[in-house]
This record gives structure tokens, C-alpha cells and sequence, in this order.
């Protein structure tokens, strides 16, 4: 079978894999040099994929909560709202958190029939809160007479 060959200025167009002559000769070279090549493409995507995980920085944030105890008589209160006790040091405002648990000093938890007649003006109670300043917020109340 014979090929028409298309000079164009002066240079015999060649198909892969033939020299000038029209000789075939085996592209050994050119395919592992395909080869290589798609090994470090493989290579490339998979170190950008793990690479991310291998330098990723691991944070890790600590809150620690306290609770402190304050103890004083009632000169304000507003269910579900707020209480204002009057300490040694003078009255303190505390707001109500989501969830308030009252109790009688030997431990046992009020009704709300219980609070109703029992948490009022002159009472003398200690409060649990967490914060300060303006920021107390409270989520127990203990009446010191059972």
C-alpha cells in the first residue's frame, strides 16, 4: 500500500511513530515517558486531597462555668423574671435563667403553689447563679426556713 506524503515547505510530514525515511519504529520512550507522566498526576491529585487533613490545625475551646451562692432577704421579686436580694453588701440583681429549681434548705423541691405563698418580700434565701454584674443569672433559689 502506498501513501501520498504532503511536502510542505520542504518537510515530509511524519505520522507518530515513523522517521522521515517512512521506517516504523517502536515509541518505546514516548510511552513510558505517558506513563510517568500520569503517575505524578496521580500522585499530585492524591497529596492535594490528604494534604489539607495533614497540616489541618485542631482547636479546641474550654469554657468552664461557675456557680457561685449568694445569700440575703427579698426585696424584690418578679416570678420568672428577676429577684432583688439585700445582702451585707447591699441589693443585688439577679435575672432568671430558662430553668429555675426552688428548694427548702433540707433539700426538697417547692410546688408552684409552694413558691406562689412561700417566695415573697422579707423571706430570707440563698441563690445559685452563674455570671457577674449585671450578667447573674440565676437557676436555683433555696429558702432558708423549711
Amino acid at each position: 500500500m502506498s501513501h501520498t506524503r504532503i511536502i510542505i515547505r520542504g518537510r515530509i510530514p511524519q505520522r507518530r511513530g515513523e522517521s522521515a525515511a517512512g521506517n516504523v519504529f517502536a515509541p518505546a520512550k514516548t510511552k513510558k515517558k505517558k506513563e510517568i507522566n500520569m503517575r505524578k498526576l496521580l500522585l499530585s491529585l492524591a497529596l492535594s486531597f490528604i494534604a489539607p487533613f495533614a497540616w489541618g490545625q485542631v482547636s479546641q475551646t474550654t469554657t468552664t462555668t461557675t456557680t457561685t451562692d449568694a445569700g440575703g432577704t427579698i426585696t424584690e421579686f418578679t416570678p420568672g423574671n428577676t429577684i432583688v436580694l439585700r445582702e451585707s453588701s447591699g441589693p443585688m440583681n439577679y435575672r432568671f435563667g430558662k430553668t429555675v429549681v426552688y428548694t427548702t434548705k433540707s433539700g426538697k423541691t417547692l410546688t408552684d403553689a409552694d413558691v406562689r405563698t412561700k417566695i415573697r418580700v422579707g423571706v430570707p434565701v440563698h441563690v445559685h447563679f452563674t455570671g457577674e454584674g449585671d450578667a447573674r443569672v440565676v437557676d436555683r433559689v433555696i429558702v432558708d426556713q423549711d
